[in-house]
């Protein structure tokens, strides 16, 4: 049943998130997958939802989907932008992908208040600081 079903590791994936400035020279932060492995995935789907509660209210934000034909080796696309005023709230990120037939899912999750300058690390690939999950 369920528990024979192989689910194989996920490994040298990452999601960031960072802070950079747009094409007018605003600050705003975008949310990044990088592909850290010696070999493209490809057929990559990426669900992304934010939940939790703000001032003891429960919220949730819409889930989006972004579908990505391939992403070669040593490589990084950007997934979205994300609000501020999302931070308060648990931030995941369903990563779905193929690998020589394999199909690969993780999940990344940013917990409440982590997405701060506090947890800034330097982000392979982006020469940028910003958050990271692997």
């Amino acid at each position: 049943m369920i528990k024979d079903i192989e689910r194989p590791e996920v490994k040298d994936i990452a999601v960031a998130v960072v802070k950079e400035k747009n094409e007018e020279g605003a600050e705003e932060w975008n949310v990044y997958l990088l592909n850290l492995r010696k070999e493209r995935i490809y057929g990559i789907l990426v669900t992304s939802k934010g939940y939790g509660s703000i001032n003891e209210e429960k919220r949730q934000s819409s889930t989006l989907r972004q579908f990505f034909d391939e992403l070669q080796p040593n490589s990084y696309v950007k997934i979205e932008p994300i609000m501020e005023e999302l931070f308060g709230l648990t931030n995941e990120f369903w990563v779905s992908f193929y690998i020589d037939s394999v199909i690969y899912d993780k999940k990344f999750i940013f917990l409440p208040e982590t997405i701060t300058q506090e947890n800034f690390t330097q982000v392979p690939l982006l020469k940028a600081k910003g958050v990271l999950i692997r």
